[in-house]
């Protein structure tokens, strides 16, 4: 049997099973992908997911936490 036949050079997935959508920015606090790259993903190229990956580290400082109540008092 030929197992080169089932191998694949895809780009995985960065999805960490931390799925929750940050409510104003409108992406994945886990992965920072917005839903349609999300739901899109298995459909996409491999250039198309690669120019998602390479993105995905500029979107983290979209969803620091902003300080407010006591911290932000305090701080």
């Amino acid at each position: 049997m030929n197992d080169e036949i089932w191998k694949r050079d895809e780009i995985d997935s960065p999805c960490v099973k931390i799925c929750t959508i940050h409510p104003a920015e409108r992406l994945c606090v886990g992965c920072l992908r917005t839903i349609d790259e999300i739901a899109g993903w298995s459909r996409m190229s491999a250039d198309e997911r690669r120019r998602i990956m390479a993105e995905l580290p500029t979107r983290a400082p979209r969803l620091q936490r902003r300080r407010g109540g006591r911290g932000a008092r305090l701080g």
